[in-house]
């Protein structure tokens, strides 16, 4: 049954992290190279991983984020196996195609067409870097969100958006839009920056990858990031500690637990 979008972005956001007390965004990054044998000969393998991972993670997850590159590597297959696992998120629980991209007039409005009607995700990842038609076309659907790239974790971040102050010039050009449907996406390696970018952007929400598998501090995050305890503002994704822990057969169960214990060091570690 294709995904129904009757909540914002935003609106999902706030309801789950009251109800489901959690700020973790799991990553669907589901490389076939990493799946366990014991899904590899389904049908459609991609989506039968992430179809468990679903149902022993939702009850922790303040949101999801498929990875697009993930899926298109896997051609016409990898794109059946997105929109089957878009489908199978609960519609409550908001998604987050991870795209990066940014372009301007009709381009990026059949991004939005295929991304928001096609696929029914509730927010994008974008590129800013073509300016403000990036985002004009979206900004018309208030159901929509995007996280702009604003300092990545990646250690390259340092070329372009760490050279001359590039990443303040971002945010000041996201804080001129409504906190509602943009926000940035800042990486939790980024450990010196954490605390200027949330005085640039403070009741915007933050996308933080970069924690696990990318050495990320979890802790420095939540005393550097967090707009307030009343109001995070954040949403802190890992992706390979929780969906590739186990290879085995327990893969769903594991990434469950793990999914749990994230919540809860992040509610310890703001307490």
């Amino acid at each position: 049954m294709a995904r129904i979008r009757s909540k914002s972005f935003w609106s999902k956001y706030q309801i789950n992290r009251r109800e489901r007390k959690s700020l973790v965004c799991i990553g669907l990054d589901s490389d076939y190279a990493h799946l366990p044998q014991c899904v590899r000969k389904d049908a459609n393998p991609i989506y039968t991983f992430n179809k468990a991972i679903i149902e022993a993670t939702a009850p922790f997850a303040c949101a999801y984020k498929p990875n697009l590159a993930f899926y298109l590597a896997m051609g016409v297959k990898g794109l059946e196996a997105l929109k089957l696992t878009i489908d199978a998120i609960p519609e409550d629980i908001p998604v987050i195609l991870d795209c990066k991209v940014g372009d301007i007039g009709n381009t990026m409005d059949a991004y939005l067409k295929g991304f928001f009607e096609e696929m029914g995700v509730d927010a994008i990842t974008v590129n800013p870097l073509m300016g403000k038609d990036v985002i004009k076309m979206m900004v018309n659907d208030v159901k929509s969100f995007a996280f702009a790239l604003a300092l990545t974790s990646n250690p390259s971040a340092k070329d372009f958006l760490l050279k001359g102050g590039l990443y303040r010039e971002i945010a000041e050009w996201i804080k001129g839009f409504d906190e509602k449907q943009v926000g940035a996406v800042v990486g939790a390696t980024q450990t010196s920056h954490l605390e200027e970018m949330r005085t640039l952007l403070p009741s915007q929400i933050f996308l933080i990858p970069g924690i696990g598998a990318q050495g990320g501090d979890l802790q420095a995050v939540l005393d550097n990031a967090v707009s307030s305890f009343a109001e995070p503002n954040i949403l802190i994704n890992s992706s390979r500690g929780i969906i590739f822990k186990d290879s085995g057969t327990s893969f769903a169960e594991t990434a469950g637990k793990e999914a749990e214990k994230l919540r809860d060091q992040i509610r310890q570690g703001m307490e």
